[in-house]
């Protein structure tokens, strides 16, 4: 299985952002893929996403401004299905990278 982590730190927004200026809380976000070809292929169009700042986006929540998973799909989990998230999910490989 390939783990993916993300580290997003505090800071403030930026123009474009919601709330240009106004500071937003990090996080801590693990994605799974499974360590097959098609995974890693996938890995690869998720880390080309990421670093064109196309995973994260900054919502409010409760009033407070916070990084959030963007409209990337990602399995946050190796159980529940597709409506938690995560495998078994066929089609998710295929789906994901459509949408890279």
């Amino acid at each position: 299985a390939l783990r993916l982590l993300f580290k997003m730190l505090s800071s403030c927004s930026k123009v474009g952002d919601p709330r240009p200026g106004e500071p937003y809380k990090g996080g801590e976000f693990c994605a799974f893929l499974p360590d097959n070809k098609e995974g890693q292929k996938t890995a690869m169009l998720l880390k080309k996403a990421f670093e064109q700042g196309l995973t994260f986006q900054i919502k409010s929540c409760n009033g407070e401004e916070r990084v959030t998973w963007g409209l990337i799909p990602h399995k946050t989990s190796w159980g529940g299905g597709k409506a938690r998230n995560g495998y078994p999910d066929a089609q998710y490989l295929r789906e994901v990278c459509t949408v890279l």
